[in-house]
């Protein structure tokens, strides 16, 4: 196994190096691979993680421990997660927004990449009206209490965009903005295959651990189902 890894190891380095691009190789032994990774990122003062993903992983999969999902809940930095089928590209950039400062700083990441690669960004905020219309008798809304609470639900959606819309166009940013509807995993999916985006970029926790990440954060179920690479940036 150890020589099938450096073996691996050097076809990227020299493909690496057939595009100038310089290269440090390193075999470690463990048990625990989520590990290793997170201390030669912390050694090396990495600015970002990529990792591999196999095909449409789905929630299950993601759930049940895989390096991956480690990796993000632990990383001190940035982690890029790219699908086998998926092409690394900055042409198209989705960013999510909730108002939240996860996705504040995922903004600010998601404009800065734009910027440096001409990109055009799409601004999406999920609402899931659904969720609001079927709310229990128990809760003791009113009918129109539950559409107040739709429409405040849309009018939180709308100022979250306009905020990240604005820091774009300040910085010369082709800059689109829309309201999606459904869960929020499932919005974000289908507005980034619609729009044909190359890059989903994703606010999560600070270093919180892998159990935090994981119990049913919207980052990870993007990551488990997206077709396009999605870069996770923590907010600490």
């Amino acid at each position: 196994m150890e020589n099938a890894a450096r073996a691996h190891l050097e076809m990227i380095r020299r493909e690496a190096a057939a595009q100038n691009v310089e290269v440090e190789a390193l075999v470690r032994r463990t048990d625990q691979p989520y590990k290793a990774i997170i201390e030669e990122a912390a050694k090396m003062k990495a600015d970002v993680i990529v990792m591999g993903r196999r095909g449409k992983a789905g929630l299950e999969k993601m759930l049940m421990g895989s390096v991956t999902a480690k990796v993000i809940g632990y990383a001190p930095c940035k982690v890029l997660v790219v699908p086998r089928s998926a092409s690394i590209s900055c042409k198209n950039i989705l960013i999510a927004t909730d108002g939240s400062r996860y996705s504040s700083a995922a903004a600010a990441e998601a404009i800065g990449i734009a910027k440096r690669c001409s990109s055009n960004l799409v601004v999406i905020a999920a609402v899931h009206p659904e969720s609001i219309s079927s709310m229990s008798p128990d809760t003791g809304y009113t009918q129109n209490q539950q559409q107040t609470i739709a429409r405040e639900e849309f009018q939180r959606a709308e100022k979250n965009i306009s905020g990240v819309k604005g820091l774009a166009e300040k910085e010369d940013i082709h800059v689109e903005g829309l309201i999606v509807e459904g869960k929020p995993y499932e919005a974000i999916t289908k507005a980034a295959k619609d729009k044909n985006i190359d890059l989903i970029v994703l606010g999560s926790h600070g270093r919180t651990g892998i159990s935090r990440f994981l119990m049913g954060s919207v980052t990870e179920r993007v990551i488990g189902h997206a077709e396009s690479a999605v870069l996770v940036v923590k907010a600490e």
